[in-house]
C-alpha cells in the first residue's frame, strides 16, 4: 500500500500578525514609534534583548528586564519569552 503524497502547499501568514499595530510610548522606546507588524515588533524586541545582553545566561528562556523594557514588563525583573509576548501584545494598538 501506497501512501499518498500530500501536495506541498506554501503556508499563508495569518493577516492579523501583519496588520501594522501602533506601540505604546514605553513599547516605542524600544521598537520605535512606527506603527509595525506584530513580527517586526517581535523581532526589533529580541534585537535590543541580545544587544543589551538580558537574555538570563542560566535559564535562556528568561530575560532580564532593564529600565527601557520595565514599564513593559509590569514592573517585573524577569519574565519568560512566553510571558513577555504577552505582555508586549498588550502595548499594542
Amino acid at each position: 500500500m501506497a501512501k499518498k503524497a500530500k501536495k506541498a502547499t506554501k503556508r499563508k501568514p495569518n493577516a492579523a500578525f501583519m496588520k501594522a499595530m501602533k506601540p505604546s510610548a514605553e513599547l516605542a522606546e524600544v521598537v520605535g514609534s512606527k506603527a509595525l507588524p506584530r513580527t517586526q515588533v517581535t523581532k526589533k524586541l529580541w534585537a535590543y534583548i541580545k544587544k543589551n545582553k538580558l537574555q538570563d545566561s542560566k535559564n535562556r528562556r528568561m530575560i532580564n528586564a532593564d529600565a527601557t523594557l520595565k514599564p513593559i514588563f509590569k514592573g517585573k525583573k524577569q519574565v519568560s519569552m512566553f510571558e513577555m509576548t504577552k505582555l508586549v501584545n498588550k502595548h499594542l494598538s
